[in-house]
């Protein structure tokens, strides 16, 4: 039999051991081993791993809508997710194994300064940013149209 308890904001566990010990008899007949309590050892509180930022269904929604197209065209080829501390970014690739052409950022911290949507080119540019997804990715079907024409 174990019984879990908090006092105090510290776990402690007991183990009762009744073991061969029949409980309908009388106390003076039970042929019983003595009971024994064992404290376990001092438990901390679960701490959270830190937050990670991702990209929502619906921005993931968009975001593959614009690469669909643009691998449609040739454009691109690969892309890969990271879902930091800080930042989610989706990153897209001409060949695999090459630097992104562009990437994708959302930056939470940013939402009540320049917004939290970026589009970053290769050499680290910023291309657009602002608090819309759908605004910030034009800067991408713009370039979109001029690989159709």
């Amino acid at each position: 039999m174990f019984h879990n308890f908090n006092a105090s904001h510290h776990f402690v566990t007991l183990s009762i051991s009744l073991a061969g010990c029949p409980l309908d008899l009388p106390q003076e007949q039970r042929n019983c081993e003595p009971m024994t309590v064992h404290n376990s050892p001092q438990v901390t509180p679960f701490q959270r791993p830190p937050e990670q930022i991702a990209f929502h269904r619906t921005e993931l929604s968009l975001i593959l809508s614009v690469y669909g197209r643009m691998v449609a065209a040739g454009e691109w080829r690969d892309y890969g997710i990271s879902c930091l501390r800080e930042v989610a970014v989706f990153s897209v690739f001409r060949r695999t194994a090459e630097i992104p052409l562009y990437r994708i950022e959302k930056r939470p911290k940013l939402r009540n300064k320049q917004g939290m949507y970026a589009v970053i080119g290769t050499g680290g540019q910023v291309l657009k940013r602002g608090h819309d997804l759908k605004a910030v990715l034009r800067v991408l079907e713009r370039k979109l149209i001029r690989a159709v024409e």
